[in-house]
């Protein structure tokens, strides 16, 4: 991924194999764009969701797709980079356990990175408000405010070539976005939700991103074709 398409728009999605990220991917490209995607091995336990990018990559003949090797364990501070247990107990008012020190800041800087190179100027990612654990990396605000340090801080931008950065979901519920999984075509099993698989690799079923999985499924009626423990 060297330089955009003649005559095309290019554009590059944050892809980390969940069901946010597949839904934006398959968003990007109805809209025309020549879609790259990258995603970040950070050192993740639930490592089956770069398995499930690969795939999702494939099966929407993206135009490339690269993985990023980040180790974020280095830090810890995250049940989902560090030896502490997932939580089972639902989704609550206050930041959970399993959220990843800056995550999106440091993949958002990494995305723009990868797209200044590439000459993109379009930048896709998946984050959610509605129905999401209370991160605070997903808000609007963050997207608004990243969005202008990205106009500051590259050649691009100050050159007077800002990146556009879409978060397509972001007012979308997780019934919502079953939905547009379903009129988009894409079968749910292609993309890994779960934090904590079992030994069997199957999806635990009852950490929050399962369980805020499968409510948004069954809001919105849709079959999601994961298989649960739980």
């Amino acid at each position: 991924m060297n330089e955009i398409s003649h005559g095309r728009a290019s554009a590059v999605v944050l892809l980390s194999g969940g069901l946010d990220s597949m839904v934006s991917a398959a968003i990007a490209k109805s809209r025309g764009y020549e879609v790259h995607a990258l995603t970040i091995d950070y050192g993740q336990r639930h490592r089956r969701e770069i398995d499930a990018a690969r795939v999702i990559a494939q099966r929407l003949d993206l135009a490339s797709h690269r993985v990023l090797a980040l180790d974020l364990s280095a830090f810890g501070g995250s049940a989902l980079t560090d030896d502490i247990p997932v939580p089972k107990h639902g989704v609550g008012d206050d930041i959970p356990i399993t959220y990843v020190p800056a995550r999106n800041l440091v993949f958002l800087a990494l995305t723009v990175a990868c797209a200044e190179a590439s000459g993109a100027s379009d930048i896709f990612i998946g984050v959610n408000a509605l129905d999401y654990s209370g991160y605070p990396d997903c808000r609007p605000e963050f997207i608004a405010s990243f969005a202008e340090t990205a106009r500051l801080g590259t050649k691009a931008g100050v050159e007077g070539a800002p990146f556009n950065i879409h978060a397509p979901l972001q007012h979308m519920t997780k019934a919502d976005i079953a939905t547009e999984c379903a009129r988009l075509g894409l079968d749910p099993a292609w993309s890994w939700s779960c934090y904590d698989p079992t030994p069997e690799g199957m999806a635990c079923g009852e950490c929050d991103s399962c369980r805020l999985r499968k409510k948004g499924f069954a809001e919105s009626g849709q079959e999601d074709t994961t298989t649960y423990a739980s």
